[in-house]
């Protein structure tokens, strides 16, 4: 590190002009060349892929491809002259507009389901298919401009059944809004326009280099459409807090004395090697997704890895060069007054002697809270949103409601059943049977006509339960079916029957995500745990950290289930309606939360070892580190809080859940948890802390990361 400084600093110009040229290359190769995003949550070999299989085979392509609807409401009746006459009306311009899309009016021969039984409200479906980006987005524009065009004459017109969302809020984008608050936050620790100004620069550039690797990778990988927002908001909060820990060291080196190529190189030395771990632990714990198997999370993980690292990389590399380049300029355009040194933490020192004189009321008090926090992860349920949770003012939103109201909740998520005959046709005895058999089970509203293939070998009806898609009761009915019901009234007939749609699709996603989430999150605990005890030489202080990291992550899962699940605050944050938590999120809050607090744990263990090694005393090791680091912790935190929050203010939920997740945990884990839960557990546990079987100790490699000695002796 201290050879990477150096050399930063005398070709400082070139890695400054060099960052510039990979930052314009990389945005204007992603611009040429970026791949399509794909939200396929589709399971090789689930139920609900098997009965897309089997729709295909059979020529049931739209129906097993992207699916809208055209909702509408007229207040006397659809079912007049004048009604027929406006839907004949709208369809032929959708199939005008649409020609590759199948369209089906509520008064076709097969679309009597469509019509409510008292005629107010119906719909035409309009598939496509495939789920091409790109068609969909034209698509959706297509159907809007029919939905404004013919929205007259006491006829209402939503658009339903797409992901696309109607802008119900703005403003500026919710990354603007976090950096506008790291700015602030900066401002307010430094003093110094200058020292802000480059925490933001590696922020901003370890995140447009993300969305561009996103963009690129999107040609071989399948990438979801949120793949990118989350490098970026990752990569912001990364950036800005790493540099910021850089900054912090190479301005105390300068008030200590030093000169400023020293002090680059004395940061690079401390902090840097702080930023070079907390970086590839991020990125390995991103990596780890990789383990579910599942295409969107893998696309995820690799656009968040590919983030971390080139932020870690800038902010080892181009940062030294432009702290170079500022020299003492590092203060300059002081927007307050500043003292000329540092109080050196007189208040985190008073403050951790506080907790150390009553470790076990502390101790007791944090984790009761922090168990308190975490009681409604027990309520978990996981699935996905859908345009019933999104606001009102969403025309998705009005078209499910509009739906729901004509047909009851079930409509909205209705179940597919594709059968297919071993030998031969599936003959309409058979399939009328199974439709019978499954319309009688408890929690089904009703069953479509099936439909059969032109070859008579494949059949198709939709099975509609009466509860909505986000009830517990229609995923339990999912099973239902398929373990019991199905079982029994194929037995022996040569069919093959499999349910799928969006609702079972969404069922088999998160069952197979909660199965694997104890094996993920072991592997997350143990790879932590080791990091650890390679780092600071104590299984005590190793595994207290992987304890209190599940706490705080207990603790923010707590707050996602009672805000999004439970629905506590949602008026308030405007966030439309609760649902299950979204099944992607469990798995990537580890992740990233794990990877994260152990850059404060680094951060903080780093400076309390050095203590310890330098005194023997514990804790006074305790309460120096602390004094040493809560202020800068404090800072990184509350500029992570804001980036990640920031996501709470824009329109996606999915992305509102994930930043509120992460914000939630950044808080509990910087305040109530190193604040006061880690000093009084190390306070209890004493020179215990450090300890390490003397077998252990040989065994192990020595990796270290902060040292009190800096370059050729200065400090």
């Amino acid at each position: 590190m201290e050879r990477l400084a150096r050399a930063c600093q005398r070709g400082r110009w070139f890695v400054v002009a060099g960052w510039i040229v990979v930052v314009v290359a990389l945005s204007a190769l992603s611009g040429a060349f970026s791949g399509e995003t794909s939200d396929d949550y589709d399971l090789p070999g689930s139920p609900s892929d098997r009965a897309v299989q089997i729709l295909e085979d059979g020529g049931f392509s739209s129906d097993a491809g992207t699916q809208a609807q055209l909702v509408l409401q007229r207040e006397d009746s659809l079912d007049t002259p004048a009604g027929r006459e406006q839907v004949a009306s709208l369809v032929d311009e959708v199939t005008a507009l649409a020609p590759d899309a199948r369209v089906g009016s509520p008064f076709a021969a097969d679309g009597a389901h469509q019509l409510s039984p008292d005629g107010t409200i119906g719909y035409v479906t309009v598939g496509l298919p495939t789920q091409d980006a790109e068609a969909v987005a034209e698509l959706q524009d297509d159907l809007d401009e029919v939905r404004g065009s013919s929205a007259t004459d006491g006829l209402t017109v939503e658009v339903g059944g797409l992901g696309a969302e109607e802008g119900h809020r703005s403003g500026p984008p919710s990354e603007l809004i976090g950096v506008l608050a790291a700015i602030a936050i900066l401002l307010f620790a430094f003093g110094s326009v200058i020292a802000m100004v480059l925490p933001i620069l590696v922020g901003v550039i370890g995140a447009a280099s993300g969305v561009a690797l996103v963009g690129l990778g999107a040609r071989w990988v399948d990438m979801p459409s949120f793949a990118a927002p989350v490098a970026a908001m990752i990569a912001i909060g990364v950036g800005i807090d790493y540099a910021l820990l850089v900054v912090t060291r190479y301005r105390e080196a300068l008030a200590a004395g030093a000169h400023p190529a020293q002090a680059v190189t004395i940061a690079q030395t401390t902090a840097g090697r702080s930023v070079l771990f907390a970086g590839v632990t991020v990125v390995i714990a991103s990596l780890g997704l990789v383990l579910m198997d599942l295409k969107v999370i893998t696309g995820v993980a690799l656009g968040i890895a590919g983030a971390v690292l080139v932020t870690m990389l800038a902010a080892v590399t181009l940062l030294p060069a432009m702290l170079t380049i500022t020299g003492r300029r590092i203060d300059r355009l002081s927007v307050h007054r500043r003292r000329t040194r540092s109080d050196g933490g007189r208040l985190a020192r008073r403050w951790s002697r506080v907790v150390q004189r009553r470790p076990w009321p502390a101790a007791l008090a944090a984790t009761a809270v922090l168990v308190l926090l975490a009681l409604p992860v027990l309520d978990l349920r996981l699935g996905f949103s859908d345009a019933g949770t999104r606001p009102t003012t969403d025309t998705g939103r009005r078209a499910y409601d509009l739906v729901a109201e004509g047909f009851g909740p079930g409509a909205n998520g209705p179940l597919f059943v594709a059968v297919q005959a071993a030998d031969g046709p599936a003959g309409d005895a058979a399939v009328e049977a199974l439709a019978d058999a499954l319309e009688t089970t408890p929690g089904v509203a009703a069953t479509t006509p099936p439909v059969l293939s032109d070859d008579g070998d494949v059949a198709f009806f939709e099975v509609i339960p009466t509860t909505g898609p986000q009830d517990e009761a229609t995923t339990d009915l999912v099973h239902t079916l398929r373990e019991e019901v199905v079982p029994q009234a194929v037995d022996n007939s040569g069919l093959e029957v499999a349910i799928g749609g969006a609702t079972a699709a969404a069922v088999d996603f998160a069952d197979y995500t909660a199965e694997r989430l104890p094996l993920f999150l072991a592997v997350v605990l143990g790879a932590a745990l080791v990091l650890l005890v390679l780092v600071f030489r104590g299984l005590a202080v190793a595994v207290k950290a992987v304890l209190v990291n599940l706490l705080s992550l207990g603790a923010a899962f707590g707050a996602v289930v009672a805000v999004f699940q439970w629905g506590w605050g949602v008026e308030l944050l405007d966030l439309g309606a609760s649902a299950p938590v979204e099944a992607w999120v469990p798995m990537m809050m580890i992740a990233i939360v794990f990877g994260l607090s152990m850059d404060y744990e680094v951060f903080l263990l780093s400076r309390v070892r050095e203590e310890y090694d330098r005194t023997g005393d514990n804790a006074t090791a305790v309460a120096e580190g602390l004094a040493r680091t809560a202020r800068v912790i404090s800072a990184a935190a509350a500029i992570m809080v804001c980036v990640f929050g920031s996501f709470v203010l824009g329109s996606s939920r999915e992305l509102q859940l994930f930043g509120f997740g992460l914000a939630f945990a950044i808080f509990i884990d910087a305040t109530l948890v190193r604040l006061v839960l880690v000093p009084a557990v190390m306070e209890l546990l004493g020179d215990r802390n450090w300890w390490l079987p003397r077998w252990l100790d040989r065994a192990l490699p020595h990796l270290t990361i902060e040292t009190s000695r800096g370059p050729r002796g200065v400090r």
